[in-house]
């Protein structure tokens, strides 16, 4: 069985299969670190001491790990992170982008603990001769928010679709 042909097998047996990570809690100097890397300049999304602070509304979907981020064994030889593509992990496959979906929902805010949810929906072989799969993943980002200090407020964020082309 090629690689191809075994990514494929494995994400086949992944489709459906929920996966959640706990993605850490929101700094407003890392969301603001992120706004000024986008190349953003309003007070408002990059300066933290700002009394209109806001969390720029794409830093949900820039977050893969918590802090203080991943080990080095969590990463393909490619830089990109062993389960981030399911089915890929290990194999001698070509990984890349292949478009990305947002859709947000609610504002995130400082102080907010971020999990993200996470299905692969869609697998399809393309091409002509071996081809190429294109997977799809489903994510939603949540909010989890102590709601005047007692129970938690969940609030869903930000839905991703994300499509992945194996090679």
């Amino acid at each position: 069985m090629s690689a191809l042909e075994l990514a494929e097998h494995r994400a086949r047996a992944a489709l459906g299969v929920p996966e959640q990570r706990s993605l850490g809690v929101v700094r407003a100097e890392d969301a603001a670190e992120f706004a000024r890397a986008a190349g953003e300049s309003a007070p408002h999304l990059v300066d933290p001491g700002h009394p209109g602070f806001r969390v720029h509304p794409l830093y949900a979907v820039s977050l893969l790990r918590g802090a203080p981020g991943a080990e080095p064994a969590e990463f393909r030889p490619d830089g990109m992170y062993r389960d981030e593509v399911p089915g890929a992990d290990g194999l001698d496959v070509r990984l890349m982008a292949g478009g990305q979906d947002v859709r947000l929902r609610a504002e995130v805010r400082p102080g907010d603990r971020i999990r993200m949810r996470r299905a692969l929906t869609g697998v399809e072989r393309k091409g002509d001769g071996a081809g190429f799969l294109l997977l799809t993943v489903e994510k939603t980002y949540a909010a989890h928010r102590d709601a005047l200090g007692e129970a938690v407020e969940i609030v869903d964020v930000v839905d991703v679709t994300e499509r992945f082309i194996v090679r």
